[in-house]
């Protein structure tokens, strides 16, 4: 891209230069003249490449771009890889080949592949507005979140209601497991296919077991700065084997409830369209599903009759009251790159026009503290509650090393699920699986 513009500038000097020549009669001032018109037409032709981590906003993250268009003529290109692409696989090719966008999209332990490579935006407006940016202790802020996410038990209020299930009651495994088995008797009048949506295909659905599920036993219950057990996974002991054995049992539960047809082999779209349709009580995925909800999926939701949802802690032990929340993921500026045409179209992002669309559009959770807007979403409200009640916890498992939730401990939930293995196996396959990553 670089050398394409700097071939257009040069043949449009060229072009100056031989009309200079060649016209005996033409001015200096034409000349100049000339050359200034050429000058400022290059000037305004402005482009900035974004990559978009979040497949299910894709054409969210668009309007926004033509929306930034629109208010400043500056084009933004959206790359958004499809759900369980690795975006960051296809960053460092896009490096290595010197065409990496002016806004890339960073996970967690993701910004450690980039170290030194980026932009500290500490300078910038939009930094006091927000608990949520990404700092990196010795780079400083490298990350503007757009996002807050929550992991929990996604469930179908209005069918719990039918079924008589009353939600207040489920603290722990007991009060859940007898949630299911109502649930589970009451299926067929409930029209539901399975009482519980859990999915977990390993190859391209390993995101969800291996980062948000683990990320439940690692986090639940606990205070946001609290990581000891995200802290063991460095050990020779990588897991608590009480807390861990508590889970895997709370697993079981999912595993013996769920669709039976889909847990091994289903994928994401279609676990999340038949969650939207009614035909489940509970679904293992967060609060970005909203967005599929009232969109691809919203026919299928209506039909449903646009149920209300809600969330409830991975109760794998008694008394466990929180949810995680968490900025997914954060937009970061390479140095490389356009980086002052970058900043100001994140500083945009976190003014009005970008923030209405964020919230309105893409049903996001605002990260900044001066946000007018709130998303006509099912989730905003529940996740809203939780954090004003201050009922949540952090997601500790992006601090994890990259790809071990896909590669090391997404396989050993399909294994248990598949049952080749039981709860005891579940710890020792699991534990050797995060020592030898």
């Amino acid at each position: 891209m670089r050398n394409f513009r700097i071939s257009i500038v040069l043949a449009s000097v060229l072009s100056v230069i031989i009309i200079a020549s060649g016209l005996s009669g033409c001015k200096k001032s034409d000349v100049e003249k000339v050359a200034n018109e050429s000058t400022d037409e290059q000037s305004e032709i402005k482009t900035i490449k974004l990559m978009n981590g979040k497949a299910e906003v894709a054409e969210q993250i668009k309007i926004l771009a033509d929306k930034y268009k629109e208010e400043t003529g500056v084009t933004v290109e959206v790359e958004s890889p499809a759900a369980g692409v690795d975006a960051q696989a296809i960053l460092k090719g896009y490096y290595l080949g010197n065409n990496l966008p002016d806004i890339i999209v960073c996970e967690a332990s993701s910004f450690a592949n980039w170290e030194g490579l980026l932009v500290d935006m500490s300078d910038q407006a939009w930094v006091s507005d927000t608990d949520a940016a990404y700092v990196d202790p010795s780079y400083g802020t490298l990350g503007f979140p757009y996002t807050t996410e929550a992991i929990g038990l996604t469930y179908n209020a209005d069918i719990l209601a039918k079924a008589g299930v009353d939600v207040s009651t489920i603290t722990g495994p007991e009060g859940f497991s007898k949630a299911l088995e109502t649930l589970d008797a009451k299926k067929e009048e409930l029209g539901l296919k399975a009482v519980v949506g859990y999915y977990c295909e390993k190859d391209n659905l390993g995101w969800s077991a291996g980062n948000h599920i683990f990320g439940s036993y690692l986090d639940a219950g606990l205070d946001k700065n609290d990581t000891k057990y995200s802290d063991m996974t460095e050990t020779d002991t990588p897991l608590d084997k009480d807390r861990f054995i508590n889970f895997a049992n709370f697993m079981a539960l999912l595993q013996k409830y769920s669709d039976q047809d889909a847990l091994l082999s289903g994928s994401y779209d279609e676990q999340v369209s038949n969650f939207a349709a009614g035909k489940y009580a509970f679904i293992t995925q967060g609060s970005w599903i909203g967005t599929s909800m009232t969109g691809a999926d919203a026919e299928a939701y209506a039909a449903a009759g646009n149920f209300e949802v809600g969330m409830l802690p991975y109760v794998f032990e008694e008394g466990i009251d929180t949810i995680l929340t968490n900025s997914p993921s954060w937009w970061a500026v390479p140095k490389e790159g356009q980086s002052e045409e970058a900043k100001k179209f994140l500083q945009w992002c976190a003014g009005d026009s970008g923030q209405k669309i964020l919230v309105e559009e893409a049903k996001f959770v605002s990260p900044m503290k001066s946000c007018k807007y709130v998303a006509n979403d099912p989730f905003a409200p529940v996740v809203t509650d939780y954090l004003s009640k201050g009922k949540v916890s952090s997601w500790h498992w992006m601090n994890l090393p990259e790809g071990i939730g896909t590669n090391a401990i997404a396989p050993v939930f399909y294994d248990y699920a598949a049952g080749s293995v039981d709860a005891e196996g579940f710890y020792d396959e699991l534990s050797k699986a995060i020592r030898e990553f």
